[in-house]
């Protein structure tokens, strides 16, 4: 399988490639050259297949063979070592809890893969990679988690000063050995803008640089797992399936709907959003405007220029009308994130964080248009991470898990900076 950068098909390289410069050098995003639907027969069977039989399945097309089959199941029995669930929230309502990894967040899964893909693409080689990445919240720690201790790999964490949780701030600065956390002053944008300018530098070349941001097809390609878990799970209930994805920097939709052009039976998805609504106004007036982000309480998505959107685009030829087919984006305050926490525990017991919360009321309206189809929010890390917003907003005490307790004892270790320079001064 080769991959072409979103700014020069004529530029094609292979999945090693693509994997280690994480970014064409034309700072495109890669993209795969060809997308093949999986034979009718998998989706006719697929209750009978494991996590790891359908994500092989799932994957092998993009890696080709640059990965033997042994490698590769190796590294995906790895990746999937913990559970999906859908959890009933109401009738046809239905919460696909991606949080049970190592450092409870969806993240975990592309950040293991790629970490072993590197690691399986460096075992033979003495040359040093750096990871550099940005993250809103909960990539730094699936990241600083995935590649504790590859071989061959430092990784550098971005991430805005003031505006990730608590914890979600000791799972990057905490582990120490290859990983480093800077912290910024200024937003999750600034610290996207300066990973990609770094790669543009020719002075940092002798870096290796490569991120693990959603941007990478190796942190990006295995969140298509997700969806045909959940599909797996609700197919019994032969009703059209609507999934809602509380969207960011759009890795998570993205993948889904990768899954669904290789034949994946989703109806219709649904892209919800905080007040960082770049997305839905798009599908309103036709035109992207990336804006400044603005912080909220669902803080690992306040993106304003989400990166994976172009592969979005490119997936529907930046066709208006192809998008309404199968996509809506549907924006919510914090004022409505925090009405429907509550409404939720008050109707089920059931204990959403804000970004599960407005991906929860996205999903309603879509299905309020559609109302004899089941539906699946992707609840996208555990309350916990968030629990200075959740429990004051439901009136709980959370308990916290064993993977939380790990890290609360441990001392921060970060590094501050203000601009690129100060990025780039501590690379070199």
């Amino acid at each position: 399988m080769n991959y072409y950068s979103l700014n020069n098909k004529n530029h094609s390289v292979s999945f090693q490639e693509a994997v280690v410069q994480g970014l064409a050098a034309d700072r495109g995003l890669y993209f795969p050259s060809e997308i093949n639907p999986l034979p009718s027969t998998f989706y006719d069977n697929i209750e009978q297949l494991s996590h790891e039989e359908i994500a092989y399945q799932v994957i092998q097309q993009f890696v080709g063979n640059e990965i033997p089959e042994a490698d590769l199941k190796q590294i995906i029995a790895e990746t999937l070592c913990f559970d999906f669930p859908c959890v009933a929230v109401e009738e046809n309502v239905f919460s696909l809890e991606l949080y049970h990894g190592p450092t409870m967040a969806f993240k975990d899964v592309g950040a293991r893969f790629m970490s072993r893909c590197l690691g399986y693409f460096n075992r033979n080689s003495d040359k040093k990679v750096t990871v550099l990445v940005a993250t809103s919240g909960d990539t730094g720690g699936a990241v600083a988690s995935g590649f504790l201790g590859v071989k061959g790999v430092e990784v550098v964490i971005l991430y805005p000063s003031g505006k990730v949780s608590d914890i979600q701030e000791r799972q990057l600065t905490t582990l120490g050995q290859n990983i480093t956390a800077l912290e910024v002053d200024g937003v999750f944008d600034d610290c996207q803008d300066m990973v990609k300018k770094a790669f543009l530098d020719d002075s940092l070349q002798h870096k290796n640089l490569t991120s693990a941001n959603s941007i990478n097809i190796a942190r990006w390609l295995p969140q298509m797992f997700y969806f045909f878990f959940a599909y797996q799970q609700l197919k019994k209930h032969h009703k059209p399936l609507i999934v809602s994805c509380p969207s960011g920097n759009f890795g998570n939709i993205c993948a889904g709907i990768l899954a669904k052009k290789i034949g994946l039976p989703i109806d219709h998805f649904v892209a919800a959003t905080n007040a960082n609504d770049t997305v839905p106004q798009f599908l309103v007036k036709g035109i992207y405007e990336p804006k400044p982000s603005v912080p909220t309480i669902s803080n690992a998505m306040d993106v304003g220029n989400p990166s994976n959107f172009i592969r979005i685009q490119e997936m529907y030829h930046n066709d208006l009308n192809e998008f309404n087919k199968d996509f809506s984006s549907y924006t919510y305050n914090d004022e409505e994130t925090k009405a429907a926490m509550k409404s939720i525990y008050a109707h089920s017991g059931y204990i959403a964080e804000p970004h599960g919360a407005v991906g929860y009321l996205g999903l309603k309206k879509e299905m309020a248009l559609h109302p004899e189809t089941i539906g699946v929010f992707l609840e996208t890390a555990h309350p916990i991470k968030f629990l200075d917003v959740v429990e004051p907003v439901l009136d709980i005490k959370l308990p916290i898990p064993t993977q939380i307790e790990s890290v609360l004892g441990k001392e921060k270790h970060r590094i501050k900076i203000s601009n690129y320079e100060g990025l780039k001064n501590f690379l070199n």
